[in-house]
């Protein structure tokens, strides 16, 4: 049934934002010159799949994890995306592919081997990683592995309907803070 929602979600909400999405990205290019970032993570079954975003950081910006990255990397326009979390929309995209679920842990990037590692005994990889959920709406981030692990073990075990709209509409209302960065 999530599948199902996450389809229907996500194409409503793709269709249904598509001029906006527009005009983020011409705002983006003006910003950046370069608006959509892709980058790979580690996906159900720790398969890797390409992420999208809109752009919040500098171009040059290293790839790692948002809490390893200089705050001086965000650029404005890129502070006002993080901030209203509409840096996130593109991965609806991520969630019509089926790829990733509205609902579900963060991806990580493959260098992140703590992370991995504790998730992997949590078992969190049997389940498509989402955009929001239990550890963002309550803004534990990577930089703590071992608890960012637990606390998605916990929102996987007691994923139903009511927690996947519970999750959806404490991030759309502004619970959580997105990731953070030093």
């Amino acid at each position: 049934m999530i599948r199902i929602l996450d389809i229907f979600f996500s194409l409503f909400g793709l269709i249904f934002a598509m001029p906006f999405l527009l005009i983020l990205y011409i705002i983006g290019l003006f910003d950046t010159g370069s608006p959509i970032f892709t980058q790979v993570r580690v996906g159900r079954n720790k398969k890797p799949f390409t992420l999208v975003k809109f752009r919040t950081m500098k171009v040059d910006t290293a790839s790692v994890a948002s809490h390893l990255a200089s705050s001086s990397s965000i650029t404005r326009f890129g502070s006002f995306l993080r901030k209203t979390k509409l840096d996130e929309l593109p991965q609806l995209w991520n969630v019509l592919k089926g790829e990733m679920s509205l609902v579900g842990p963060r991806p990580g990037l493959f260098n992140q081997e703590e992370l991995t590692q504790a998730r992997d005994a949590q078992n969190i990889y049997d389940a498509r990683p989402g955009i929001t959920g239990l550890s963002q709406v309550n803004e534990i981030d990577m930089s703590t592995p071992e608890l960012l692990a637990k606390t998605d073990k916990q929102m996987l075990d007691g994923l139903n309907l009511t927690s996947y709209f519970k999750y959806i509409l404490m991030t759309v209302t502004g619970s959580g803070s997105g990731d953070r960065v030093n």
